[in-house]
């Protein structure tokens, strides 16, 4: 674990402390020997003899929080009054909320809002159930959606406990895409009881982003929701880490001078993302991929083939063309890049010089990369990882908002392979040639240009490919008889 303090770890201390020279001095000197990392100090309250205030400590760790704060109780002259875990309480009742657009201040507000005036909009959607899309959240909302059942690195926590990861998530939507979103997570973990409810819901949303549904039933939902509604269908998982990590690879490419087809892949973890990521791999013409799982090197003919899952089959059949066996330290030998979907400490520092020259590591694995970067880093040349405290963040913040913003922008039917492949061109080419280098070949989560930059580039996609309906301020014909203002 990294002993760089985080964020994540944040506390406030308040405290009462005599109001003389140097108390405070000593309050921060002790954090900082106890491991912390001192942030933003307010005054809460001031009296002649005496000040209260309030003090936000990063630690690297939960477990360094009992050093930091016995150091405060020991110095005299200083009384500790309570203490605020920052993360706990930022999810206090939840991160998000439902907003009103217009003000309900009179009867004409309420007669238009509610009834009587909104039955005439009902009457109108009945009759035509296109004007959803204009006249209800529709045109704007999108479903998060997941079991429970694989979140994050914390794997099958159960719906409640998921429920943090889904409200983020759609505060990631709302953030970067202005995508307004909200979090559904379902008591089960049956395929058809899944399928069922998202379908029984959809008419409330224009899109369904799937998220933390574990493998290899998260294939089977996704596929069967695709071939079920005419909304958007999105698993995050698979599909988010795919489209950042071509962005990253487009990028990486232009400084190395590889080329797809020459390239040479190794690839550890095969769980949703690695599928995901390989599925792409393929799309654009890589050479060679070889993918590892638990059991060593996938290849036609393994061991286990008989008991083998089909999608392993299929990674077998499409991969791996000479059948070469081992784990991670053989197939990383002659490979120009590997990416990490997997755990910590895969890869020993030193495989990476059986790699070509002008290698790319791409080591994903959080909160522990599957090799670290100032390892990896004197060895190859270009490290990404999954983290945002090394450059070269591969994170799918860069990509679901703007995905599901050009995605309805567009009123497309699906999302399909052509705009998940633009969305990557869009991230990777939000970074000019002038700026690009070995530390800085994908975007920054914060940089604003890139949801714009995917939104368009998936819109366009979809007008191109014929299935996108408009979009939502085009013109919609009323039913006959009904008057409806075109804004």
């Amino acid at each position: 674990m990294s002993v760089t303090p985080s964020a994540s770890y944040s506390l406030t201390l308040r405290i009462e402390l005599d109001n003389e020279p140097g108390m405070l001095g000593d309050v921060t000197s002790a954090i900082g020997e106890s491991g912390g990392s001192v942030g933003a100090i307010d005054i809460v309250k001031a009296s002649r003899g005496k000040l209260v205030r309030d003090i936000t400590v990063d630690a690297p760790s939960q477990e360094h929080w009992a050093p930091i704060i016995e150091s405060v109780r020991q110095i005299e002259g200083v009384e500790l009054l309570d203490v605020t875990d920052r993360t706990f309480n930022m999810h206090k009742g939840g991160k998000i909320a439902q907003e009103n657009k217009h003000p309900l201040n009179n009867r004409d507000d309420l007669s238009m809002a509610y009834t009587p005036g909104v039955a005439r909009v009902c009457r109108a959607i009945q009759a035509e159930p296109d004007l959803a899309f204009r006249y209800t959240i529709k045109r704007n909302y999108v479903a998060v959606v997941s079991d429970g059942s694989a979140v994050l690195g914390l794997g099958d926590i159960g719906p409640r406990a998921a429920m943090p990861v889904m409200e983020g998530k759609a505060m990631l939507l709302k953030e970067f895409g202005g995508v307004d979103a909200f979090p559904i997570c379902l008591d089960t973990k049956d395929v058809d009881e899944i399928v069922a409810t998202v379908k029984a819901i959809a008419p409330g949303f224009g899109g369904i982003n799937l998220e933390d549904i574990s493998s290899p039933r998260c294939f089977e939902v996704e596929e069967r929701l695709k071939a079920d509604l005419d909304i958007p269908v999105f698993h995050d998982d698979q599909h988010g880490t795919a489209v950042v990590v071509m962005a990253a690879l487009f990028n990486a490419l232009k400084i190395t001078g590889k080329r797809l087809d020459d390239l040479r892949v190794a690839m550890v973890g095969l769980g949703a993302a690695g599928i995901a990521v390989t599925r792409m791999l393929l799309q654009v013409g890589v050479g060679e991929i070889i993918g590892c799982d638990t059991q060593g090197a996938i290849y036609v003919g393994r061991d286990d083939w008989d008991e083998m899952h089909p999608l392993k089959r299929w990674y077998a059949e499409s991969t791996n063309s000479e059948r070469r066996r081992g784990g991670p330290a053989e197939v990383l030998e002659g490979a120009d890049l590997f990416i990490g979907l997997s755990g910590p400490g895969v890869v020993d520092a030193a495989d990476l010089d059986r790699m070509n020259e002008d290698a790319m590591v791409f080591a994903m694995a959080n909160p522990e990369p599957e090799v670290m970067p100032e390892e990896a880093a004197e060895r190859v040349r270009i490290v990404a990882t999954g983290r945002s405290d090394y450059p070269n963040q591969i994170n799918n913040v860069l990509c679901f908002p703007g995905l599901f913003r050009g995605a309805l922008d567009a009123r497309a039917t699906a999302i399909t392979e052509e705009m998940k492949l633009a969305a990557a061109y869009g991230i990777a080419e939000v970074i000019s040639p002038a700026e690009l280098s070995e530390d800085y070949i994908i975007p920054s989560v914060f940089d604003r240009r890139v949801a714009e930059a995917v939104a368009k580039a998936v819109s366009d996609e979809a007008r191109r490919a014929g299935i996108a309906r408009g979009t939502p301020t085009s013109d919609v014909v009323p039913p006959e008889g009904v008057q409806v203002t075109r804004a």
